[in-house]
């Protein structure tokens, strides 16, 4: 079952929360006992945090035009790389080497965190995230969830809300 615990003080020890505690951000904590062998991390939190898939956002890191661009979309669905360059007036998108993703943002794959990185990148968060009041993304490892506002979200990474997700 997983353990719900508000925002601490400390923020909760991974670049992200401490990034979210330092900017004064409402956030609420969510961990859950991760299973290694889960063939999808996201499904996987959205099972062990009895949230819908269409609440649970997964960080995705893409290279579109040789830069390295995070697209944020649900975990019910897929990145739609198209629609990720376009975003960004790009032409061309695909997924990012996970070795440079994880050198680049300083998390491991699977718990990549769109906010805390080691390196800031621009970021595209899918429209539909703007139909939920809150939503859940990764906290910075494996088994570790973070609910905020879209918004809030969108302001801390400076993102931009565009239809990048599909299915």
């Amino acid at each position: 079952m997983a353990k719900k615990q508000k925002k601490q003080a400390n923020g909760g020890g991974t670049p992200a929360t401490v990034a979210l505690t330092a900017s004064g951000t409402p956030f609420t904590l969510h961990a859950y006992d991760h299973d290694p062998a889960s063939p999808s991390y996201g499904e996987e939190a959205a099972e062990a945090l009895g949230v819908s898939p269409d609440r649970v956002f997964k960080t995705l890191v893409a290279d579109v035009d040789g830069e390295l661009t995070v697209a944020v979309v649900p975990v019910a669905g897929q990145l739609d790389l198209k629609a990720l360059a376009s975003a960004v007036g790009g032409k061309r998108a695909a997924m990012a080497d996970p070795a440079a993703a994880e050198r680049t943002t300083g998390y491991v794959r699977g718990g990549i965190s769109p906010l805390g990185q080691r390196k800031r990148l621009r970021t595209v968060l899918d429209a539909s995230a703007s139909t939920h009041e809150t939503i859940c993304i990764s906290a910075g490892r494996r088994g570790l969830e973070v609910e905020l506002t879209p918004t809030a979200l969108a302001t801390l990474t400076s993102a931009v809300l565009a239809p990048i997700g599909r299915g």
